[in-house]
């Protein structure tokens, strides 16, 4: 595919967007999702949250300049998945355009999602306003590589319209944070320290402000950071899908199998193979399957459509 080629509504983004990935570490897709899959999505963040408005102002206002802090309150609007609602939020972060990415991206075909989860914020309900930060401290438990498909790759998508009074995600272009500090400045524990490295990296701050159907891919160690909700009765709703290639033990965050007392069901009775080749199922055609696997597969997700597992078995 070269620069010119348009994206097809299956794969929705182009080469010169997957190298802008690979340069600055991050790159905003206009238009992954139609307004019909917005609405889908929407409809079941009102029907988890229940609400679609926050409060009438931000808790906390800062002087100008001044960067946030985290705090506990900026993540109790998350849900992992699957969540009891419908297909279009449980399979949202498999959607086939966000799989296409994330391996053209890694440059593999086989790619898993390790962490998925719903992020609704409201207006009033905590100061989200937070410092720049890389996030491979929780997704590794060493350090980026150099090459950025031994990494991984987040892809932060917006359902609502996001302006910077809905809490537009903050960033920094890999480019423009290699002239302040690498990503292993973020782990520096002196705050006088912290406090430049703050203030510098506010000097290149961009907005990801974008409409809904927007998704935002970025790696571990690009500088972003939450910020604050400020319309009134306003409210965000994003959703949080990383992949990294199959069988990359280094990169990690959801154990599936740890949470298996949620709904599952919502994801197997209504994904296909790919998709839940994604969490890491075994696929049509894999030795797994036998008529023994099938039958206990079958007992737990009695709605799962296996056919095409046991159609493979007999090729």
């Amino acid at each position: 595919m070269n620069h010119m080629t348009p994206p097809t509504r299956s794969q929705r983004f182009t080469a010169a967007d997957v190298e802008t990935w690979e340069r600055e570490g991050i790159v905003l897709l206009r238009d992954v999702f139609t307004s019909e899959e917005c609405a889908a999505v929407r409809a079941d963040f009102d029907l988890v949250f229940g609400r679609a408005a926050g409060g009438g102002e931000a808790l906390v206002k800062k002087k100008d300049g001044e960067i946030g802090r985290f705090n506990p309150a900026q993540f109790t609007g998350i849900e992992i998945v699957p969540v009891d609602c419908s297909p279009a939020l449980n399979l949202i972060g498999v959607h086939p355009a966000l799989m296409a990415f994330a391996r053209a991206a890694l440059k593999t075909e086989a790619v898993h999602i390790y962490q998925c989860q719903a992020w609704a914020k409201f207006t009033g309900d905590a100061d989200y306003d937070q410092p720049f930060h890389c996030d491979f401290a929780n997704h590794t438990l060493t350090v980026p590589s150099e090459d950025s498909t031994k990494n991984s790759v987040t892809i932060f998508c917006y359902f609502t319209d996001v302006t910077d009074a809905h809490g537009a995600t903050r960033y920094v272009t890999r480019t423009d944070s290699q002239k302040v500090a690498g990503p292993e400045a973020t782990l520096n524990p002196d705050p006088e320290f912290q406090a430049k490295l703050q203030a510098e990296l506010l000097k290149h701050e961009r907005s990801s402000a974008s409409p809904a159907g927007t998704a935002i891919a970025y790696t571990t160690d690009v500088y972003h950071r939450g910020a604050n909700l400020t319309a009134p009765g306003g409210h965000r709703y994003a959703l949080m899908a990383c992949y990294k290639k199959a069988g990359d033990e280094s990169v990690g965050f959801t154990a599936w199998q740890f949470h298996h007392t949620r709904p599952w069901r919502r994801i197997f009775d209504h994904a296909t193979p790919e998709q839940l080749a994604c969490f890491g199922v075994q696929p049509p055609g894999d030795p797994f399957w036998t008529e023994t696997t099938l039958a206990r597969a079958q007992a737990r997700y009695p709605g799962w459509d296996l056919t095409p597992y046991r159609e493979a078995m007999t090729r």
